[in-house]
């Protein structure tokens, strides 16, 4: 008896009123195909690839060579103001940008933040193409979106995926955590740092930032909201401010009858390791030991939750701080400084 090849048994079986009509499978490609097309039409002539020197040799050299560093930014004004990550640019000593006609231009640093890896530049040259920022959370979970970049060194490269998840957390290497990072399955290599993640209509919905090395598909960007926040700053200051006050701490679980007792929101708080002398918490009374519970009328359950509370607008403001001294709760006011440094 002879046997069916396998191959035609899988082909001929199913039912054929649920398998696509071969012009329905080619609309829903050419319906894909356009929207990813479209925005690589409208935001690739706005991505400029970097070239950063960080060490004594000049630009141009070898790529890959000592001292050198390579990633992708965006122009988002017709005046050339451009984003890319902060750990693209932090500490260069000259940045050149090739934007997508070829023209190379040097690159004015106008500000960096290491702690959401946001950076700020600015190319001179004449008639610039750029890009929009979309609203802030304007994107949902399962949307198209497209990078564009310069991994290694392949100028315009453009992927395409989908937003994979929102409202991820990211340690920058400065240590403090990102806040709503966006995870997406659109391929992102080294090189691709700095530049953008848009949705179909070609706004920027975020910066691309990392990768989880030996992964498959789980990249992330910072979000527009983060971006415009931080750029507004840098723009104006050329820095981002941030109150200092003066402690080290770990985060540490609450005694249960202690939390109990006091009716407290959350489970863990802030022991403080160390305080700086004549720091904002030395002079408001704070002792090694201490447990912080909330700050600015806010529960401090880690460390994370005091940096978000440490902002520009908290310096020098009276502001309460709520601890635990043993078993007691006290309140006092500490009046944070300025500080580049964590809190």
């Amino acid at each position: 008896m002879n046997s069916i090849p396998f191959q035609l048994i899988a082909y001929e079986g199913g039912d054929a009123a649920q398998r696509p009509a071969p012009s329905e499978s080619a609309d829903l490609l050419d319906a894909y195909s356009q929207a990813v097309t479209s925005a690589a039409d409208r935001v690739g002539p706005a991505v400029v690839s970097l070239q950063v020197r960080i060490g004594a040799e000049k630009i141009p050299a070898a790529p890959g060579a000592q001292g050198q560093a390579s990633g992708s930014g965006f122009i988002f004004t017709p005046d050339g103001y451009s984003l890319t990550n902060s750990h693209v640019v932090h500490g260069a000593k000259e940045i050149q940008a090739t934007l997508a006609d070829r023209r190379q231009v040097a690159a004015e640093l106008i500000g960096d933040d290491p702690e959401t890896d946001l950076a700020v530049l600015r190319v001179h040259a004449p008639n610039l193409s750029f890009v929009p920022f979309a609203k802030p959370n304007s994107i949902r979970v399962g949307q198209l979106v497209v990078a564009i970049g310069n991994p290694y060194s392949f100028q315009a490269t453009v992927t395409a995926g989908v937003v994979s998840a929102l409202g991820r957390s990211l340690r920058a290497k400065s240590g403090r955590l990102i806040d709503n990072v966006i995870q997406t399955d659109a391929a992102l290599n080294p090189g691709n740092s700095g530049g953008p993640l848009v949705n179909a209509r070609g706004e920027v919905v975020g910066i691309n930032t990392a990768i989880i090395a030996g992964a498959q598909g789980i990249c992330f960007a910072i979000p527009v909201s983060t971006a415009i926040y931080i750029t507004s700053q840098l723009i104006r200051d050329g820095r981002i401010r941030r109150g200092f006050l003066g402690i080290g701490g770990q985060t540490v679980p609450l005694l249960r009858r202690v939390s109990r007792f006091y009716n407290l929101p959350a489970e863990t708080g802030i022991l403080i390791i160390g305080v700086e002398p004549n720091s904002p918490a030395a002079r408001a009374g704070l002792h090694e030991g201490d447990i912080v519970l909330a700050y600015g009328g806010h529960p401090t359950e880690n460390v994370d939750e005091l940096h978000k509370r440490l902002i520009g607008e908290s310096i020098g403001v009276p502001s309460p701080i709520t601890l635990l001294r043993g078993h007691e709760k006290l309140d006092f006011t500490v009046v944070p400084t300025e500080s580049r440094q964590a809190a």
